[in-house]
């Protein structure tokens, strides 16, 4: 395989060429796509889907399953409309906003450099840009057949406010114990300005989300380990540790209730940008929704009798955001000997969308290929393919993450035996057909 030895790397240089990538091979594409799209919403396609759903229970697995101290829940989209005056959504969940009267674009107004390039665009200045004004970013909605106020609710723009109102009611069912967590995977909703950077800021997202409550006196300790097991989970995920950091805010840049907070940064080709953020919340979320709803929500310590608010540390990672994160990161151009090049997306083999390739060499193999790929197909996502050269169904496996290949040949028939390919060194392995699934098993799923 000399021949087919890399001589040249080139990562992601421009997101344009992501984009076309997501569209041509069913990652990620505009919603409602044959009326033109909607911007600032996205579909995720076969390819995409699979990638966004390994990420997702990835995350669940450490974060719920592999801990004794962190429970799961499934939150309604819809809350009580209180929920958000507690959360202070309803008063202050709003950005500035100016137009631009050139190009009728709109921009938040610490955007303003943005907007003075769309305005030299169009020939005019700065000075077409009307005064700012407040944007909510909440979408409203109506709920039941009345239109009064009274049935004005809203889509959640953030997961964490129903965990706090599930707080008490979680506890109890779970009998949990300070300390504790309580998780959810969902979409989130805001009515952005200006979306930007593809899937990078959306109007429609899903978060992965962790409220752990503590008592005043580990909040520290806990706000620590979470952010060292937060960036860890991340360099897991095969992302290249030069392009991760962690940011910790500036007293200025600080919530008012938060003491501190960290973010897990990526390096994209738009510049370093937050995937996740660490955060002490302190005791503010409890004791507002406790206010607003009536309902007391401290705790009290059998052994001492102490009452107190539990103070949240709270751990928030975009899936979207990643899964861009993790796509950005993979994609690479081969050079290779001969003037020949390959794109592959070097994806963790646990998170790639497919997990093997079944490609039998002749189509005069298919019955054989096929009893192999079915048997596959009860562990491990596979894909089917006899159409081209094999080389080319290589490079189609290679542009979508796939791992492993694998090639059923004439000589099978004789030794019972297939040709692996691994996709980022192109070696090649040959395996019994019965030890095929468990040399798979021992390199897609390797024990955490």
């Amino acid at each position: 395989m000399a021949s087919d030895r890399a001589t040249t790397h080139r990562r992601l240089e421009r997101m344009d060429e992501l984009v076309s990538l997501c569209a041509r091979r069913g990652f990620v594409f505009p919603s409602s796509e044959i009326y033109g799209g909607i911007n600032g919403f996205w579909d995720y396609g076969p390819l995409g889907v699979e990638l966004k759903n390994n990420l997702k229970q990835w995350w669940w697995q450490r974060v719920v399953r592999e801990r004794s101290d962190v429970e799961g829940v499934d939150s309604s989209i819809i809350a009580h409309p209180r929920t958000w005056d507690a959360s202070g959504h309803t008063e202050h969940f709003s950005d500035p906003m100016v137009d631009c009267r050139a190009c009728k674009k709109r921009f938040r107004a610490d955007q303003l450099e943005d907007a003075g390039k769309c305005s030299a665009r169009e020939g005019s200045s700065e000075h077409d840009l009307t005064e700012p004004r407040s944007f909510n970013l909440m979408f409203s909605t109506m709920i039941g057949a009345s239109e009064d106020a009274a049935a004005q609710a809203y889509l959640r723009p953030e997961t964490c406010q129903s965990l706090f109102n599930d707080f008490k009611r979680v506890r109890e069912a779970s009998r949990q114990k300070l300390p504790f967590g309580i998780a959810q995977i969902g979409k989130a909703f805001r009515n952005e300005i200006n979306p930007r950077n593809f899937t990078f800021r959306s109007r429609e997202f899903e978060q992965a989300e962790m409220e752990f409550f503590c008592h005043p006196s580990e909040r520290e300790r806990w706000f620590e380990h979470w952010r060292d097991e937060r960036m860890k989970f991340h360099h897991d995920l095969g992302l290249d540790p030069a392009r991760l950091r962690t940011r910790s805010h500036a007293d200025d840049e600080l919530a008012h209730y938060c003491k501190a907070a960290v973010d897990v940064e990526y390096e994209f080709p738009f510049g370093w940008q937050e995937i996740e953020g660490i955060h002490d919340r302190g005791d503010w979320d409890l004791s507002r929704h406790s206010e607003y709803s009536g309902k007391d929500l401290g705790i009290t310590n059998p052994e001492t009798k102490e009452r107190f608010v539990p103070m949240v540390i709270e751990t928030s990672v975009g899936i979207d955001r990643t899964c861009l994160a993790i796509l950005a990161d993979a994609f690479v151009v081969e050079e290779l000997e001969g003037g020949e090049s390959r794109t592959l997306l070097q994806i963790h083999p646990r998170l790639a969308p497919i997990k093997v390739a079944v490609l039998p060499l002749s189509k005069k193999l298919a019955e054989p290929a096929h009893t192999l790929s079915d048997g596959l197909r009860k562990r491990f996502n596979v894909f089917y393919d006899d159409a081209g050269n094999i080389g080319r169904r290589y490079r189609r496996q290679d542009e979508v993450g796939t791992p492993f290949c694998v090639t059923y040949d004439f000589e099978s028939v004789d030794d019972g035996c297939v040709t692996i390919r691994e996709r980022d060194s192109m070696s090649q392995d040959r395996v019994s057909i019965d030890a095929v699934s468990r040399y798979l098993t021992e390199r897609v799923e390797p024990a955490a």
